[in-house]
């Protein structure tokens, strides 16, 4: 079991953002940027593209609805948008507030927000969520 099944499960907390029956939104926990959002299917999948066709649609729509509420909480250029699918055997969209390109290298330094800043910047973008 993935790390994101526990999280869909409930058996490890995340500061969530989003959530219908089949996705999910959170914040990463070790993000490359303030808002760094994790956008997953609760269904099991590993690799993106063994998603069914309207299944990968609905996920981009939902990370869309998410995005959109990034862009209105956070302040920021652009939302990137990333699928790299090496890191956990769960398919997951990256969402990260852009203001350089560089913003996007997940090389870049893992940034640190207490508790109490994680939970209100999962709630800025919560409250525009439709």
């Amino acid at each position: 079991m993935t790390i994101f099944e526990k999280i869909v499960k409930g058996d490890i907390p995340a500061y969530k953002i989003a959530e219908d029956d089949d996705y999910l939104a959170f914040l990463d926990v070790f993000p490359i940027k303030k808002a760094h959002t994790l956008v997953i299917p609760k269904k099991a999948t590993d690799y993106i593209f063994d998603l069914e066709d309207k299944d990968l649609v609905s996920l981009h729509l939902f990370a869309k609805r998410v995005a959109k509420a990034m862009e209105k909480a956070i302040d920021c250029k652009r939302i990137g948008v990333s699928v790299i699918g090496l890191e956990v055997p769960h398919v997951h969209i990256h969402l990260v507030p852009l203001d350089d390109i560089g913003d996007l290298d997940f090389s870049n330094p893992k940034l640190e927000f207490s508790d109490v800043e994680m939970k209100e910047i999962a709630q800025s973008i919560s409250n525009y969520f439709i």
